[in-house]
């Protein structure tokens, strides 16, 4: 299979770097214009675009509708240890949109970056 490739809009990408560099230990693989930052973290790369930041992904649609960041698809990032993520993320003020919740397959917690995607941070519980 080829790498895969998740797009995210945001309103910023030099303010959503740090958060995605620093709070979730993702690569800065190429930062070339203030609209676009490509990067990576194992086999998942992360596009970040901005609405009018001079590529294609952030032109407006035939029908006038601009990108812009927000909802609720997501993708979901595996952890070891989600209270120290947690924690850290906490620490350099990022927004949660829930406590860490419990389920079948182990804990789980939404955090929005800078500008309101959500990323979905889970912690498998072990495999015996």
């Amino acid at each position: 299979m080829t790498q895969v490739s998740v797009r995210y809009i945001v309103s910023n990408v030099d303010e959503a770097l740090p958060f995605y560099r620093d709070g979730l230990g993702f690569n800065v693989d190429m930062h070339p214009a203030p609209g676009f930052a490509m990067l990576s973290r194992g086999e998942l790369r992360l596009l970040l675009n901005t609405p009018g930041g001079g590529g294609g992904a952030g032109q407006a649609m035939s029908d006038g509708q601009v990108p812009a960041p927000g909802g609720w698809n997501r993708f979901q990032f595996e952890v070891e240890d989600i209270d120290a993520t947690v924690e850290r993320l906490k620490q350099s003020g990022a927004h949660f949109r829930s406590e860490v919740i419990t389920g079948n397959g182990g804990k789980q917690v939404l955090v929005d970056d800078p500008s309101g995607n959500p990323i979905e941070i889970f912690q498998p519980f072990a495999r015996a």
